[in-house]
């Protein structure tokens, strides 16, 4: 009997190996947001992936995502990237949904109806997301918002942003909020020129006297650094594990490939025929099944609860950093003057990659915080 998890894993693949392939370059090459992947994943009803099932949606967890997300990033890690996002503020609104955030929202979600996003960085704050300078202000029966947030993945695209901010009356109140788009006073400006990840569309969003009402507030006010730990990092971390070693596979693949086609016409031998070469490939092999091993585990330790499973999670995306960078870098060296000269998909492999030591929670990030935590020392010490 097939399970739901691989049925829409099917689903997933089915998608990634059609449309999300087929616009894969010209979602690079034109820095376009894959709206028509997104939209066949949302038809296909993937947009409730990480909603719990109480709710109307998959209820697939961080291993589910994780999967659907290395599946969408070997074929186009923006298309991953914007999915994935998607799937992580779809579980923040999920962890403490009131009734009517249940109808506003996550039922539009599930339908395929409604994308979001989580619009937490600053331009002041770098990698400590967690703490956030826009204000958040309690007025009438609601909240006023003003501040500015950084690379917001899907951009203007999206139907709602969860949003982060700090009490502008004590200074130390750290809170989320959903904000729709079309709110009056959001101001989106920028455009994304990013090196990699060419159409996430990650731009600038000001926030200027934004008001939204109560039933807006995720949780309670002070809640955003337990949304931080025990959603939002956790969801975030899988699915950008995912992307990359999505990114790590096809690079592999297209190494293996290049040896296995490429042949010298002075003696006829493939390039497969090189001892060097074969090494270099089973190192690549064990470098990525380690990686992938890591990355399931560490999801699976999430959505069972275990006690090391934030410690896991954040390894995982820090150790698939490394192998998504390496495992790029090597493939363009093994393809050599031909991958060189003619770029192709290693060409936005390379770009893609790169983006994983530098998004927040960076790697060093990570392994600091990882540090404290096998010392049993607070995470966010001095």
């Amino acid at each position: 009997m097939i399970s739901k998890h691989s049925e829409y894993l099917g689903t997933a693949r089915e998608i990634a190996h059609g449309i999300v392939r087929e616009q894969a370059e010209q979602v690079y090459s034109e820095r376009r947001w894959p709206e028509g992947a997104i939209r066949e994943l949302q038809r296909a009803g993937l947009g409730g992936l990480s909603v719990p099932t109480e709710f109307g949606g998959l209820g697939g967890g961080a291993s589910s995502l994780a999967e659907v997300c290395e599946v969408l990033g070997e074929q186009c890690a923006s298309t991953a990237i914007c999915f994935g996002m998607h799937c992580v503020g779809s579980a923040v609104i999920a962890a403490h949904a009131t009734p009517a955030q249940q109808r506003e929202l996550l039922e539009p979600i599930c339908e395929g109806e409604h994308i979001t996003t989580l619009a937490l960085s600053e331009p002041g704050t770098g990698v400590h997301f967690y703490l956030p300078q826009t204000q958040i202000l309690a007025s009438g029966s609601g909240y006023v918002l003003n501040g500015r947030k950084t690379f917001v993945t899907n951009g203007n695209h999206a139907d709602s942003y969860v949003l982060s901010g700090v009490s502008a009356v004590d200074g130390l109140s750290f809170s989320c909020a959903v904000a729709p788009q079309g709110t009056p006073g959001m101001e989106w400006s920028g455009q994304w020129t990013g090196m990699g990840m060419r159409g996430n569309s990650s731009l600038q969003l000001a926030l200027n006297d934004v008001a939204i009402p109560e039933s807006h507030l995720l949780g309670n006010e002070g809640d955003q650094i337990w949304y931080v730990f025990h959603v939002v990092a956790p969801y975030f971390l899988m699915a950008m594990s995912g992307v990359y070693l999505g990114i790590a596979q096809a690079a592999y693949s297209a190494a293996c490939a290049h040896l296995t086609k490429r042949s010298y016409s002075h003696t006829g031998s493939m390039l497969a025929d090189t001892a060097v070469l074969q090494h270099r490939i089973g190192r690549l092999w064990g470098e990525l099944e380690k990686t992938r091993q890591l990355v399931h585990a560490a999801a699976k330790k999430f959505d069972m609860g275990s006690d090391d499973a934030l410690l896991a999670v954040m390894a995982a995306k820090a150790e698939v950093a490394d192998c998504a960078v390496m495992m790029t870098n090597e493939a363009m060296t093994l393809c050599g003057g031909i991958g060189y000269r003619d770029a192709g998909p290693l060409e936005r492999y390379l770009h893609d990659a790169r983006a994983a030591h530098v998004m927040a929670p960076t790697t060093d990030t990570l392994r600091t915080w990882i540090g404290r935590a096998a010392l049993d020392l607070p995470l966010l010490g001095d």
